[in-house]
């Protein structure tokens, strides 16, 4: 079996789509999350080329976007632009038009700031994790994830966020065949670090991208949970996870339904929040209210240091399979 370029399914999946108004493009919210949580199409960034890939707010600037332009390409760069915010700190649009940021060869479904500032990026289809220092418009440091055992492709991480089971564990999930593992790393004496191991933990469903673990306190959500991006069948999935901050399989139930390319995913620190970008389906930004605002909280010190294991974020027919 073989991957048909994403260009190709680019193509037919505009075509499809020409003939259908924007407003056809639904959001759903599964009827049991629904009394709690609203979803709004904030829609395409101006200035960022399809198709998208990750997103994130910059660190210690939560009014600027950051997001993957260009995904899966070797042309692939994050690009930032302002964000609005109404009166409760919920952000409802853009300001300007987005700019180059920082260059992000295949970027994909997961980019989130680690220790020290340093920016991961899973690099889809090489297979690699990439790393940008503070401030850096380079990737400064690329790992092969394929020497350490991972399935093709690396697609999306999260670190696990303070206060959950498995703080500071850093998870990696495979696109398409959905490999969840932990990865452990050490600081490699430049600001950025090696990843030295890549342990199997499970297989989820669904072609998983952008991960994000839902702020503690969130209605409906009574134990430590993440929402998983499922780009192969349009969803945005729920997972109560185990004393490892890992998802139990049992637990899945959908939370989005009828997308079009679920792909990066993030937590709004200032509002709870749930971003997530789609990959095609008119490469869109859509935010979900209803959760509450994460606490503040550092990560240990040993963890920043020691790396044993590591915080928590995430598309559409571009990766189909063909026999």
């Amino acid at each position: 079996m073989m991957k048909l370029k994403k260009h190709l399914v680019f193509l037919l999946v505009a075509a499809a789509l020409a003939f259908l108004p924007v407003s056809g493009q639904a959001v759903t919210i599964d009827p049991f999350y629904a009394g709690s949580y609203t979803a709004f199409d904030l829609g395409s960034v101006p200035g960022v080329p399809p198709l998208y890939g990750p997103v994130l707010l910059k660190a210690g600037d939560p009014n600027t976007l950051l997001i993957g332009g260009n995904a899966n390409e070797a042309s692939g760069a994050l690009y930032s632009i302002g964000v609005t915010r109404d009166a409760n700190n919920h952000i409802t649009g853009f300001s300007g038009s987005a700019s180059f940021y920082a260059e992000a060869a295949y970027n994909d479904g997961g980019a989130q700031y680690g220790p020290g500032g340093v920016l991961f990026l899973a690099r889809w289809p090489v297979n690699e994790i990439g790393q940008n220092l503070p401030g850096s418009t380079v990737t400064d440091k690329i790992v092969d994830m394929a020497a350490l055992g991972v399935a093709n492709s690396a697609a999306a991480l999260a670190f696990v966020p303070a206060g959950f089971p498995g703080a500071g564990q850093l998870k990696l999930v495979s696109w398409e065949g959905g490999e969840w593992y932990t990865l452990t790393y050490t600081p490699d004496g430049t600001g950025t670090f090696d990843i030295t191991s890549a342990n199997f933990v499970e297989t989820l469903p669904g072609g998983p991208e952008g991960i994000a673990y839902v702020p503690p306190g969130s209605p409906l959500f009574p134990v430590p949970s993440l929402l998983q991006c499922e780009f192969s069948v349009g969803k945005v999935a729920t997972y109560e996870v185990d004393a490892n901050g890992d998802p139990t399989l049992a637990s899945r139930r959908d939370f989005i339904t009828d997308l079009e390319g679920a792909e990066g995913a993030f937590i709004d620190p200032l509002t709870g929040d749930f971003l997530f970008s789609t990959f095609g389906g008119g490469d869109r930004v859509v935010v979900v209210q209803g959760f509450v605002a994460p606490p503040v909280i550092p990560l240990p010190p040993t963890v920043l240091l020691l790396g044993s294991g590591l915080l928590g974020l995430i598309g559409f027919g571009r990766k189909f399979k063909t026999t």
